[in-house]
């Protein structure tokens, strides 16, 4: 197994491989991901077709492998803008369904572009 090159610790743990076959080919013990701080976990490294490649794991709230995360790329762009020198990134999230996004930094905020599927419909009444 290779080793983590970086850590980093905000609402999820992120860690940094040097190689992104470690990334895609990775198989981890849930039991043992949700003993780890954060409540979920980011894996990352550089692409060889995009900037970067991701995944993210969540068991501690009762999802094993989340396909596609928006809300995670928020806390990786800025690392790979830092990384690469810029604004854009171009990224690629490996699980089983995958999706690629583009992540755009503006000032503290990040835009995350690309194609979505609708998995759900409700109404809420308050």
């Amino acid at each position: 197994m290779c080793e983590v090159i970086e850590a980093f610790l905000d609402r999820d743990l992120l860690l940094v491989y040097e190689d992104e076959g470690t990334v895609r080919e990775m198989r981890p013990d849930f039991d043992k991901v949700a003993e780890l701080p954060g409540m979920g976990v980011a894996v990352k490294a550089p692409g060889t077709d995009r900037d970067c490649v991701s995944r993210f794991f969540a068991p501690k709230i009762g999802i094993d492998e989340d396909p596609v995360t928006g809300s995670v790329h928020c806390m990786i762009a800025p690392y790979w803008a830092a990384r690469l020198g810029k604004e854009r990134i171009r990224a690629y999230q490996a699980s089983a369904r995958g999706g690629e996004m583009e992540l755009e930094l503006c000032g503290e905020r990040v835009f995350v572009l690309g194609h979505a599927a609708l998995f759900s419909c409700a109404e809420l009444s308050v």
